[in-house]
């Protein structure tokens, strides 16, 4: 189990809080598939991610970023128990869909750049710090399936 103090788990509420889901999802799985391209391959069915702007401008992207975005709503709720949380989707990720683990690390990656960009000064070590242990502990139940 995770020991949040109160500064963290008021820090990941007031983030999410504050988002725009429709913007920042979008925007977070958008630069993940630009900038990691291979990342594309789970994303077959999404049509043209021949470039950049494609991605961009792609529907289906920015609905699964923005999906991706209230999936995380659930760690939010339940950040005492976020490994079981994920355990379903832990589970149709790593057999049904195949996704490398790793992959998950890339999009929190992305997300943390896109969230820092939307809260500017606001987004201090201290914040980073809290957000990035949130997102380390949803990755880490994400690929419990897979060890």
């Amino acid at each position: 189990m995770v020991e949040w103090t109160d500064f963290e788990r008021d820090t990941i509420q007031d983030i999410f809080s504050k988002i725009d889901y429709d913007t920042v999802g979008p925007a977070a799985l958008a630069r993940c598939l630009v900038v990691y391209p291979w990342c594309q391959r789970y994303f077959g069915n999404f049509g043209n991610l021949y470039n950049a702007a494609a991605i961009k401008s792609n529907p289906m992207v920015a609905k699964h970023g923005t999906t991706i975005l209230h999936g995380l709503d659930r760690a939010v709720k339940n950040m005492d128990d976020i490994k079981n949380t994920y355990a379903e989707l832990s589970v149709l990720h790593s057999e049904k869909l195949h996704v490398d683990p790793d992959n998950f690390k890339l999009l929190t990656d992305c997300l943390t750049i896109v969230v820092a960009g939307q809260m500017g000064k606001d987004f201090t070590g201290e914040v980073q710090a809290a957000f990035q242990k949130f997102l380390a502990v949803v990755v880490s139940s994400l690929g419990r399936q897979y060890h």
